[in-house]
Protein backbone atom coordinates (compact mmCIF):
# COMPACT_ATOMS: atom_id res chain seq x y z
CA UNK A 1 0.00 0.00 0.00
CA UNK A 2 1.32 3.41 -0.87
CA UNK A 3 0.70 7.02 -1.65
CA UNK A 4 2.80 9.33 -3.79
CA UNK A 5 4.12 12.76 -2.82
CA UNK A 6 4.99 15.33 -5.48
CA UNK A 7 8.17 17.38 -5.16
CA UNK A 8 6.06 20.42 -4.18
CA UNK A 9 4.36 18.42 -1.41
CA UNK A 10 7.71 17.10 -0.18
CA UNK A 11 9.21 20.59 -0.03
CA UNK A 12 6.22 22.03 1.86
CA UNK A 13 5.93 19.16 4.35
CA UNK A 14 9.65 19.09 5.06
CA UNK A 15 9.88 22.89 5.46
CA UNK A 16 6.93 22.94 7.87
CA UNK A 17 8.28 19.97 9.83
CA UNK A 18 11.62 21.74 10.26
CA UNK A 19 10.38 25.27 10.97
CA UNK A 20 7.49 24.27 13.26
CA UNK A 21 9.19 21.23 14.85
CA UNK A 22 6.48 18.86 13.67
CA UNK A 23 6.72 15.06 13.44
CA UNK A 24 4.80 14.84 10.17
CA UNK A 25 1.62 15.53 8.25
CA UNK A 26 -1.53 13.57 9.12
CA UNK A 27 -3.88 12.90 6.22
CA UNK A 28 -7.20 11.14 6.61
CA UNK A 29 -10.87 11.14 5.77
CA UNK A 30 -14.02 11.69 7.79
CA UNK A 31 -17.71 11.60 7.00
CA UNK A 32 -19.19 14.86 5.74
CA UNK A 33 -18.73 17.49 3.10
CA UNK A 34 -20.61 17.99 -0.16
CA UNK A 35 -19.80 14.53 -1.54
CA UNK A 36 -19.82 12.19 1.47
CA UNK A 37 -16.23 12.07 2.75
CA UNK A 38 -13.99 15.02 3.56
CA UNK A 39 -10.21 15.11 3.58
CA UNK A 40 -8.53 15.90 6.89
CA UNK A 41 -5.03 17.40 6.82
CA UNK A 42 -3.07 18.63 9.84
CA UNK A 43 0.48 18.67 11.11
CA UNK A 44 1.32 16.52 14.12
CA UNK A 45 3.79 17.36 16.86
CA UNK A 46 3.69 13.84 18.25
CA UNK A 47 5.16 10.74 16.64
CA UNK A 48 2.82 8.52 14.63
CA UNK A 49 0.42 6.21 16.44
CA UNK A 50 1.35 2.55 16.53
CA UNK A 51 -1.47 1.70 14.10
CA UNK A 52 -0.61 4.47 11.59
CA UNK A 53 0.79 3.81 8.15
CA UNK A 54 3.82 6.05 7.74
CA UNK A 55 5.00 7.18 4.32
CA UNK A 56 8.34 8.93 4.15
CA UNK A 57 10.07 10.40 1.14
CA UNK A 58 13.12 12.67 1.19
CA UNK A 59 12.48 13.59 4.83
CA UNK A 60 8.76 14.35 4.43
CA UNK A 61 6.59 12.14 6.64
CA UNK A 62 2.88 11.45 6.17
CA UNK A 63 0.75 9.54 8.69
CA UNK A 64 -2.48 7.81 7.64
CA UNK A 65 -4.73 5.79 9.95
CA UNK A 66 -5.77 2.32 8.72
CA UNK A 67 -9.44 3.23 8.15
CA UNK A 68 -8.54 6.24 6.00
CA UNK A 69 -5.93 4.35 4.00
CA UNK A 70 -8.54 2.26 2.19
CA UNK A 71 -9.94 5.52 0.75
CA UNK A 72 -6.51 7.07 0.05
CA UNK A 73 -4.54 4.11 -1.30
CA UNK A 74 -2.77 5.08 -4.51
CA UNK A 75 -3.42 8.81 -4.22
CA UNK A 76 -1.00 11.52 -5.27
CA UNK A 77 -0.61 14.35 -2.75
CA UNK A 78 0.45 17.66 -4.26
CA UNK A 79 0.93 21.16 -2.89
CA UNK A 80 -0.15 24.16 -4.94
CA UNK A 81 0.47 27.84 -4.27
CA UNK A 82 -0.81 30.80 -6.28
CA UNK A 83 -1.95 34.38 -5.69
CA UNK A 84 -5.48 33.16 -4.98
CA UNK A 85 -4.91 29.96 -3.02
CA UNK A 86 -2.45 27.60 -1.46
CA UNK A 87 -2.79 24.15 -0.02
CA UNK A 88 -2.68 20.44 -0.60
CA UNK A 89 -4.42 18.85 -3.57
CA UNK A 90 -5.48 15.23 -3.85
CA UNK A 91 -5.45 13.10 -6.98
CA UNK A 92 -7.37 10.19 -5.53
CA UNK A 93 -8.12 7.10 -7.66
CA UNK A 94 -10.68 6.03 -5.03
CA UNK A 95 -12.90 9.05 -5.66
CA UNK A 96 -15.88 8.44 -7.95
CA UNK A 97 -16.57 12.19 -7.93
CA UNK A 98 -15.39 15.26 -6.02
CA UNK A 99 -17.03 18.48 -4.99
CA UNK A 100 -16.11 21.70 -6.79
CA UNK A 101 -13.65 22.85 -4.14
CA UNK A 102 -11.87 19.48 -3.98
CA UNK A 103 -12.17 19.02 -0.21
CA UNK A 104 -14.68 16.16 -0.29
CA UNK A 105 -15.38 13.15 -2.48
CA UNK A 106 -17.68 10.21 -3.07
CA UNK A 107 -15.74 6.95 -2.81
CA UNK A 108 -15.76 4.35 -5.57
CA UNK A 109 -18.21 1.60 -4.62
Amino acid sequence: MSIELTSNAIRNIRATMESQHMAGLRVGVQGGGCSGLSYVVRYEQRPPRESDNVFEKEGARVFIDPKSLKYLEGMVLDYHESLMERGFRFDNPNAAKSCGCGTSFTPVQ
